[in-house]
């Protein structure tokens, strides 16, 4: 049986797609496949929420483009991490880890 999506939690799309991008070099639907995979299908990102934080996090430093050919022979802007993007990635993911303990102590409280 098919998992369930799931809503995106608000603050979490960056992370996300930085670690997606972090793996490699992908365009923007790719970007998109590639976190359902590292979700295992919890999370699908439409395009209208996907590429404007792309060009946001393009324009913050975290993420380089180049102008490629997809393997379906389209022009498609390629996406990778920069130096920025990477200690970015460390700190949100330090972040949600602190939110997930602090999730998990609460749901076990008595």
């Amino acid at each position: 049986m098919p998992q369930k999506q799931l809503s995106i939690l608000q603050g979490t799309l960056d992370l996300l797609i930085l670690k997606a991008i972090g793996d490699g070099e992908f365009h923007g639907l790719g970007v998109s496949r590639r976190i359902e995979q590292i979700t295992q299908g919890a999370f699908h990102v439409a395009p209208g929420s996907l590429f404007p934080a792309l060009h946001r996090m393009e324009e913050a430093g975290w993420l380089s483009s180049q102008w490629g050919e997809s393997e379906n022979n389209r022009r498609a802007k390629y996406y990778c991490l920069t130096r920025s993007g990477r200690r970015q990635l460390e700190t949100e993911a330090g972040e949600w880890q602190k939110v997930v303990v602090a999730m998990t102590s609460a749901l076990r409280a008595i």
